[in-house]
């Protein structure tokens, strides 16, 4: 992650967030670091709603039937959610150095980044339409 700066990610699954950064650092982030395998990463969102909704980026704020329900003011993002890498700094933690916070902004479909990038799969899997196109591209990754 740290080479991609500046570049996309999306994640593979829903997405689930907290507005409430103390629910998301101590019961996700922090209690990674406990597995020696694991790096705990903090999200930090920036959200524009109107780049979700210009761009179809299905969202949902679910507080009232997530596990924590009003607590963690949780909204859930579906699969398809692209975010640029703006910043990554470690925070400073007593029991382990794999503990990060991720700063992210929601990108929507008039980005040119992610146009070109597009674009560019497109034209690579020409001889391909729907579900062969998408296994194509799956195994180019």
């Amino acid at each position: 992650m740290k080479k991609t700066k500046g570049g996309l990610m999306s994640f593979n699954n829903f997405l689930s967030t907290s507005r409430n950064r103390e629910i998301s650092f101590k019961n996700f982030a922090q209690s990674a670091t406990f597995n020696t395998n694991s790096v705990g990463i903090l999200f930090i969102m920036n959200i524009d709603t109107a780049i979700c909704t210009k761009s179809s980026t299905p969202f949902a704020e679910v507080s009232k039937v997530g596990f924590y329900k009003d607590q963690e003011e949780e909204i859930l993002f579906s699969t398809h959610a692209i975010f640029r890498i703006d910043r990554i700094e470690r925070i400073p933690d007593n029991h382990s150095d794999r503990l990060y916070e991720v700063n992210l902004t929601i990108v929507g479909n008039d980005n040119h980044e992610l146009n070109t990038l597009t674009a560019h799969l497109r034209e690579e899997s020409t001889w391909a339409t729907g579900w062969a196109r998408f296994g194509d591209i799956l195994i180019q990754l």
